[in-house]
């Protein structure tokens, strides 16, 4: 009898942990494990917006501004895998962007805790209707182009950007 309870314990155990393996793998998996995605990561990302305006008239750079819901909305997920965490556009925007990074949750509240209230104002004066949406901005802050997600990877996008930003100064 102690034989049988032991074989039906350890088959419990083993269900468990193949559960628990499962349910981690679906975790990272859909990207649910992180807080902010991997744009954080490359160090071109700021959160502050106005002092990214700032930087950007001081260096005479264009701002691109990604609002996004990095951890619900699956095109915003794929603008980051696919163009924002890929070395060709963090290259490019090392050098020529200022970027800033206003993330939001379903309810559209921000997850950045520190400028929460700037970021929510942002939404409204922009008047976002869909995530993702990308602006460029020039220098003194005023929008270029207003756009999102795009196929064709980070190499395209960055042909774009440098399109916006060539027409721009030929006005």
């Amino acid at each position: 009898m102690n034989r049988r309870i032991m074989n039906r314990e350890y088959r419990m155990m083993k269900w468990g942990g193949t559960f628990l393996a499962v349910l981690m793998g679906t975790l990272v998996m859909c990207g649910c494990n992180q807080s902010a995605g991997a744009a954080d990561a490359s160090g071109i990302w700021r959160a502050d917006y106005n002092a990214a305006l700032k930087q950007a008239a001081t260096e005479n750079k264009y701002v691109l501004v990604s609002i996004s819901g990095l951890e619900w909305c699956g095109w915003c997920k794929a603008l980051e895998k696919e163009v924002f965490s890929q070395p060709e556009f963090i290259d490019y925007a090392k050098d020529n962007l200022i970027c800033v990074l206003l993330d939001f949750d379903y309810s559209g509240h921000a997850t950045n805790t520190e400028f929460a209230k700037q970021h929510e104002a942002l939404l409204q004066k922009f008047q976002i209707q869909g995530f993702p949406t990308v602006l460029i901005l020039d220098p003194k802050g005023k929008t270029v182009v207003r756009d999102g997600y795009q196929r064709g990877g980070a190499t395209k996008y960055v042909e774009f950007i440098k399109g916006v930003i060539s027409a721009d100064k030929t006005k």
